[in-house]
């Protein structure tokens, strides 16, 4: 018994199919590169807001402090 032979199926794209996925590719790139810096943004103003509450939370602590001494001076 003979096989039926198979033909490779065709993997080849139309050169417009090319040219589309290409787009695609650079569109998702671009997308990437955008998400990529406002991730970085986003770091810095939570670097930057982290910054400011610990600093806020020095003076409070200072604050604290200098109350608690005329506190005891009573």
């Amino acid at each position: 018994m003979e096989t039926p032979s198979k033909q490779p199926e065709s993997s080849s794209m139309t050169h417009e199919e090319e040219e589309e996925m290409q787009h695609d590719i650079s569109k998702l790139g671009e997308q990437v590169q955008q998400m990529s810096l406002a991730q970085k943004v986003r770091k810095a103003k939570m670097d930057g807001l982290k910054k400011c509450m610990e600093a806020k939370m020095d003076r409070m602590e200072a604050k604290m402090d200098g109350m608690e001494a005329k506190v005891d001076d009573i």
